[in-house]
């Protein structure tokens, strides 16, 4: 079976198989990249890696519209549902679940998750969906850090990776990560959206590919792979 996953721009991604539709990040008012508005987004679930207005973007008025479940830590689910997104799934990092459409396993990431508001966000998180024998790795808004090696055990198929500087790893540190977590291919997403994030990936792609470390993929924002 065949996953398609298309890059709108930051870290706002979607995810769809035959089994599910899946939204990660929705930011979209506001994301100068995003081709698309709200109300084009269909999702079944919808994941959010941490409380940053940059992430949480349209879940609540996507989630409402379609009966999606967010997805996300204790806290970012309680603040979701007291703003009308009721459906929700809790995790912790460490901790995985079986759904219907597939696994799901919460990593670590290095960041800060203040919601909107500025209240409680819990910790932020990094993803890993495992369809239809497939794994993509999600890292949300990180830092390097050297337990990226035992995310590389996953035998990851695709990992989508912050390359902004600033605010997450920059593009020298992106590929640190890709050479512990060795992903048949990679994504580069988190830049260009302001100013202080913006990067010129054309380098970066084809250091990556020169090394053959991994098979690095420019998405322009609307554009899709199929896994």
């Amino acid at each position: 079976m065949s996953i398609k996953v298309t890059w709108f721009g930051h870290s706002f991604f979607t995810i769809e198989s035959s089994k599910v539709r899946i939204a990660i990040d929705p930011f979209i008012e506001g994301n100068k990249l995003c081709p698309i508005s709200a109300g084009d987004i269909e999702a079944d679930y919808i994941c959010i890696t941490h409380g940053h207005a940059d992430h949480v973007g349209s879940c609540v008025e996507i989630a409402k519209r379609c009966g999606s479940v967010v997805i996300s830590n204790p806290e970012i689910c309680e603040w979701l549902a007291n703003k009308g997104a009721k459906k929700n799934h809790s995790m912790q990092i460490g901790g995985s679940y079986l759904f219907q459409w597939g696994k799901l396993k919460m990593t670590m990431a290095l960041h800060s998750s203040p919601m909107p508001d500025g209240s409680y966000g819990g910790n932020p998180m990094g993803m890993i969906f495992e369809i239809d024998g497939k794994k993509i790795y999600h890292a949300g808004d990180t830092g390097l850090f050297g337990d990226m090696k035992l995310i590389g055990e996953e035998k990851i198929d695709l990992a989508l990776l912050p390359i902004g500087d600033n605010y997450t790893m920059g593009s020298d540190d992106a590929l640190k990560a890709i050479a512990m977590i060795k992903p048949s291919k990679v994504i580069p997403m988190h830049f260009n959206t302001f100013d202080v994030i913006k990067q010129n990936p054309v380098h970066w792609i084809k250091e990556i590919n020169e090394s053959k470390l991994s098979q690095a993929i420019q998405l322009s924002p609307g554009e899709s792979i199929t896994l």
